[in-house]
């Protein structure tokens, strides 16, 4: 006897697969900072993988099946990265330097397309005016700008998320 719903399970799993590859490469790792082109993105991209994780089962057993196996791989990965590293640094991105000691990371910020006002901006958040004042600021996995300037030394994150400009829009 074979399980009826196997499918629907193997389904999901290649499409979670899938999308977390394709998200990787894609760069997507601010998704706490969605605009509305994002939205968009992530609504057709949804609805355009649906059938091929249900395939022509559209019952709501199936639906609910193709759900729950995507909550189950979306925990055990979460797990997975907490306990292994190596496993860890194949998913999960790394923060990212994007000033040292006053010197900017040319290669980083263009790499990350991180304009000079969009820095200005997260260092005047921060009530710092000038590079050189800077002693370590970060582009953390979420987003955020970390700045720890030559004054005080202590950790200050701004609220300062990064905004995609239609440069990067032009990409989808």
């Amino acid at each position: 006897m074979t399980f009826p719903y196997l499918d629907i399970v193997l389904r999901s799993i290649a499409v979670y697969f899938f999308m977390t590859i394709a998200l990787r490469i894609f760069g997507k790792k601010e998704l706490s900072q969605l605009n509305t082109a994002d939205v968009i993105l992530i609504l057709l991209i949804s609805n355009s993988v649906q059938n091929a994780m249900v395939g022509p089962d559209t019952s709501l057993t199936g639906g609910l099946i193709a759900a729950l196996v995507l909550f189950v791989i979306n925990y055990i990965i979460k797990k997975l990265t907490h306990h292994s590293k190596v496993f860890g640094e194949l998913l999960l991105d790394k923060p990212q330097i994007l000033i040292h000691d006053g010197k900017l990371d040319f290669k980083a910020l263009s790499k990350l397309d991180i304009s000079d006002e969009e820095l200005k901006e997260a260092m005047r958040e921060h009530g710092i005016e000038f590079f050189k004042n800077v002693k370590l600021a970060m582009l953390e996995i979420d987003g955020t700008i970390s700045i720890i300037s030559e004054e005080d030394k202590k950790l200050k994150q701004t609220h300062y998320k990064r905004r995609h400009n239609r440069k990067n829009l032009q990409k989808f």
